[in-house]
């Protein structure tokens, strides 16, 4: 007795000071269904939460914008075949929020794992997230992801375009782009 059961986890996510005495704001609760969705690699849930004209921005993923940017999520819900994700630190107002998430998966670019924990900011319009920032320290990530290379270079600007460059790829092929429809959506 005394000892906790192995194997059983929490089946809901840590909740801030106010929502544990019942005061949550609705867009706080946006930013708790997007998570939720996310965890349960429902990508047309989170689509859902998103403005039709949202951008969203990240170290490795540039000003996506509308479709772009759902299309991102739905291509990592698909391709992240062994995702975890845990959040907390939802806080939101009228026009503003912000949450804490962490990641856990295997890198498909070279097989590594990644636990990245990333700060995320948000921007509401019409009940709906209009901007999304998300920040993670990316010499971090690509210590992970990378392994040697991304320890001794993922600080430096080289690293970090060719990540970025080769991510915008992938998005533009899993979305069915051509090179030309790419450049017009930037």
């Amino acid at each position: 007795m005394g000892r906790r059961s192995r194997g059983r986890e929490k089946k809901h996510q840590a909740r801030s000071p106010s929502e544990k005495k019942g005061l949550v704001h609705r867009n706080a609760e946006l930013i708790r269904t997007f998570y939720t969705c996310f965890k349960n690699r429902d990508a047309s849930g989170m689509a859902a939460c998103y403005h039709p004209s949202v951008k969203f921005s990240d170290e490795v993923f540039v000003d996506l914008e509308g479709a772009r940017a759902a299309g991102m999520w739905r291509m990592l819900c698909e391709r992240g075949k062994d995702l975890k994700i845990e959040f907390r630190d939802i806080n939101a107002n009228n026009s503003a929020g912000s949450a804490h998430w962490e990641a856990w998966y295997t890198f498909s670019g070279t097989g590594r794992p990644v636990h990245n924990k990333i700060e995320a900011r948000f921007e509401f319009r019409d009940g709906k997230i209009i901007r999304h920032r998300d920040s993670f320290d990316f010499w971090a990530w690509a210590s992970q992801a990378l392994g040697p290379t991304g320890r001794l270079l993922g600080w430096s600007g080289f690293v970090k375009n060719r990540v970025r460059k080769q991510a915008a790829k992938s998005l533009a092929s899993f979305l069915g782009e051509t090179r030309e429809n790419t450049r017009k959506a930037r």
